[in-house]
């Protein structure tokens, strides 16, 4: 029915050549479609026909982010919001995309999330009392609000602390909105004690939800990605809430009381940077459950090919062109060396061009590079890992789900040290695996790093048959381990509110 949507809009553009709204409409399809060099010029006319046009301002900023241009991604969501201040959308997309920006300091970041919440956050409206029995020692209710309780890289990291939860201390409440459920929805409806499908109700409407289910803790998988709630958070439907896992960075919204973390991707010092209270998990904020299914791990192809093969199955929008010209210089200092992306936008021949093109700029041939389109797959696609040595993480914004994947496929990551979460969570992930020697502190030990780990072929060797039992062995993969110190550190943040309600009852 898409190409039927693409005819109609069509004819209306022909039957009025100055109607912008079947162009921003064929953008989107496009996207949707993942032809993006195609919607880039469908908005790119809704806005020469109508200059002031937010929401195509909004939608050219999410296909310039896709395909990795954060720069002209940034600049159309600060048109689009010139346009419409209060576009909440536009708002949340720009916070977003700032994750991928080299050159934001914290300062200006923290301004933005204060505008954020100075606008949706509701500071101004005094909300309910709530009446949850305030008793220290009892048994909570725990919900977790998301649109990923599906096929998704976040279900990866929630489905093991959601399975490992202790019934005897934590009734778990799922708030689902999710439009097109799968095996994967139908796995986490069966593992909570209220399953609650949001998807059609607002805001408001969440918030009296979670008041009648009379929710202790309600927790954020979302931030400020796609289909979040957080206007419901605004509305302090729970006494505690937190925010956890789904979004690098905070949220910026005051009514959200904690952030979970850990001492790697959040070190001491961060503090100014959230407007949470930060808990630093002591094993690690990430649990990663592997795929059972995954194919079997391979040589390394080196030892068949006789060159090195780096690769980045990470999403577009991370490889920047500051990434390129990173990575360039490491396929630069290895000599024949090749590189592997594969990622959804890579299917699109202009966005193909441009990636070439900025690998060229830095001395790098285009024949040395793969560019690939996505797999659906999950066995297939892991087998593609089977094809490379070694993965590069990006940044500021690491990989989380491709660097696990990688490491479960016996290919070692490099990764580069930042100075926010989104740039640490390499870190967080090798330290937990005890392969801290992989992390880059600069960019030239980022260099020197995947060097001397490409000249150690029986270090390459010894990883490849080795990693898969190290995850299962580690911190990463114990999720008892990790709901554990998730669950200790909710009962904490319970018996503070309750010890306040005492305070302020005498």
């Amino acid at each position: 029915r898409i190409n039927e949507a693409l005819e109609a809009y069509k004819k209306a553009a022909e039957q009025d050549v100055n109607y912008a709204d079947p162009h921003n409409n064929m953008g989107i399809l496009y996207s949707n479609m993942g032809r993006m060099t195609e919607a880039m010029k469908e908005y790119e006319k809704a806005l020469r026909l109508r200059s002031e046009f937010p929401e195509a301002y909004n939608n050219l900023g999410t296909a310039n982010q896709v395909q990795g241009t954060i720069e002209e991604s940034v600049a159309a969501y600060r048109e689009s919001l010139r346009i419409k201040p209060n576009y909440a959308e536009a708002r949340s997309n720009l916070l977003f995309a700032l994750n991928y920006d080299v050159n934001i300091s914290p300062e200006d970041l923290m301004l933005e999330y204060k505008a954020w919440d100075k606008l949706y956050g509701k500071t101004e409206t005094p909300y309910e009392p709530h009446t949850n029995v305030p008793d220290p020692n009892r048994k909570l209710r725990v919900g977790y609000v998301s649109p990923d309780f599906r096929t998704h890289s976040v279900s990866y990291y929630i489905e093991p602390i959601i399975s490992a939860h202790n019934r005897d201390e934590y009734d778990v409440y799922a708030y689902a909105q999710v439009p097109n459920p799968d095996k994967v929805t139908a796995r986490f409806k069966n593992m909570v004690q209220g399953w609650r499908n949001t998807c059609g109700i607002n805001d408001e409407q969440l918030a009296e939800m979670v008041r009648r289910d009379e929710i202790d803790i309600l927790v954020d998988l979302t931030g400020h990605t796609g289909r979040n709630r957080l206007p419901t958070f605004a509305l302090k439907p729970a006494p505690v809430q937190v925010t956890y896992l789904g979004y690098p960075n905070t949220t910026g919204l005051s009514r959200i009381d904690y952030r979970l973390s850990d001492h790697e991707a959040d070190p001491e010092g961060e503090t100014a940077w959230h407007s949470e209270e930060l808990i630093r998990l002591p094993h690690g904020f990430l649990c990663y459950q592997p795929s059972m299914d995954a194919p079997k791990v391979n040589l390394p192809p080196v030892l068949n090919r006789g060159y090195i093969t780096f690769g980045s199955f990470n999403s577009q929008s991370k490889v920047h062109k500051d990434v390129i010209k990173l990575w360039a210089q490491v396929m630069l200092a290895v000599p024949k060396s090749r590189m592997l992306i594969k990622n959804r936008p890579m299917a699109d021949a202009g966005i193909r061009d441009r990636v070439w093109n900025e690998f060229e700029k830095h001395g790098i041939d285009r024949i040395r590079v793969d560019l690939m389109g996505q797999i659906a797959a999950t066995t297939n696609h892991l087998s593609t890992y089977n094809g490379i040595d070694i993965a590069l993480d990006t940044f500021p914004y690491n990989g989380t789900t491709t660097t696990c994947e990688s490491l479960w496929m016996g290919v070692p990551v490099i990764t580069l040290r930042g100075s926010t979460h989104a740039s640490r969570v390499g870190v967080s992930l090798m330290t937990r695996i005890g392969l801290s020697d992989l992390i880059g502190q600069n960019p030239e030990d980022y260099v020197r790093v995947a060097q001397e780990l490409c000249n150690d072929r029986q270090r390459m060797l010894n990883l490849r048959w080795s990693l898969r039992q190290r995850m299962l062995e580690s911190d990463l993969c114990n999720k008892n381990l990790i709901t554990a110190d998730i669950e200790t550190a909710y009962r904490s943040m319970w018996q503070r509110w309750c010890a306040a309600q005492q305070s302020s009852s005498t």
